[in-house]
């Protein structure tokens, strides 16, 4: 069993072979492990080839299968469980950037970007616009948005957020992240989203050019 206190998870880069400059880490979906994302790493180094990439194995063994983690519990789907779980899993993701900048020589203040796909999406999403100091750009595909109504009060900052969602998603509908769009709008939080034609419960082409672009636009901003 992993230890919630201490993630781990495949790295890669800098592309550039120097110190990072920025750091982008990137969170599994239920059931997989950071394996899973960190191939999106040499390509998205192309567009920022300071940043270092990690993407951590989730906290907790998933739950009714042999293999893979998740970040919070979905058996009970109910709002209040769902808050809870990604409360407690925001507390140790949040723990674990501390110690990842630092590994880095990296300020906390540094640039960071968070992503995530399915429920990593959902545990970026929560933790990123909490964060202080806030990310500098939070990258959620095929998510939700999870306890909406606490957003207002506790929102840290305004980060940059691109949602991208498919339109065939039979696993986290597309209408969740159409109604995060709306309340990120309506909270002040600059979106973009993209939603895929055809597309199930994946990261399309378009989807990962988009992603480059954003974090991108988004370090180019920090570095001014």
């Amino acid at each position: 069993m992993a230890d919630p206190q201490q993630l781990d998870g495949p790295r890669w880069g800098p592309r550039s072979g120097g110190a990072p400059r920025q750091l982008v880490v990137l969170l599994h979906g239920v059931g997989a492990d950071g394996h899973d994302l960190i191939g999106l790493a040499p390509r998205w180094s192309q567009a920022v080839p300071e940043a270092a990439f990690v993407a951590p194995h989730a906290p907790f063994p998933c739950e009714g299968a042999p293999f893979g983690w998740q970040w919070f519990g979905i058996e009970d789907r109910t709002p209040a469980r769902l808050e809870a779980g990604v409360r407690l899993a925001a507390a140790v993701l949040e723990r674990f950037l501390a110690a990842e900048l630092a590994r880095h020589g990296l300020p906390p203040a540094a640039p960071l970007a968070l992503m995530g796909f399915s429920q990593g999406a959902m545990t970026a999403l929560f933790a990123g616009l909490r964060r202080r100091p806030p990310p500098a750009a939070i990258l959620a595909y095929s998510g939700a948005l999870l306890a909406p109504e606490s957003l207002a009060v506790e929102r840290a900052g305004r980060p940059p957020v691109l949602l991208v969602h498919g339109e065939a998603d039979e696993t986290v509908p597309a209408a969740a992240s159409r109604a995060a769009e709306q309340a990120l709008r309506a909270a002040g939080v600059p979106v973009e989203a993209y939603y895929a034609p055809r597309l199930g419960h994946g990261i399309d082409e378009a989807g990962l050019a988009l992603g480059a672009l954003f974090l991108q636009r988004a370090f180019s901003v920090t570095a001014r």
